[in-house]
């Protein structure tokens, strides 16, 4: 199972848009470790959504739509509609 997921940065404010074929939970762990640079210095993130996909490549094309210009949109709407439901 392959997951893309959104994590907040606790420090900054951002979002984190990322892919992984390991459990977001486990993921985050690393993340909030400093797995790699930009989330290094961003960090401590908390989880704030995931999506799973059987296939490899309809992940990795998710993620790089959230990552575009309108995907961007979506995402913020995704996590506007998430937060209102607590």
């Amino acid at each position: 199972m392959y997951h893309v997921y959104f994590l907040r940065s606790l420090k900054t404010n951002k979002i984190y848009c990322g892919f992984s074929d390991k459990d977001p939970k486990i993921r985050l762990t690393e993340h909030n470790q400093g797995s790699n640079k930009w989330t290094k210095a961003n960090g401590p993130f908390v989880l704030l959504y995931f999506e799973s996909y059987y296939c490899k490549k309809d992940a990795l094309h998710r993620e790089l739509f959230y990552k575009s210009g309108f995907g961007r949109k979506i995402r913020d709407a995704i996590l506007s509609s998430v937060s209102a439901k607590g």
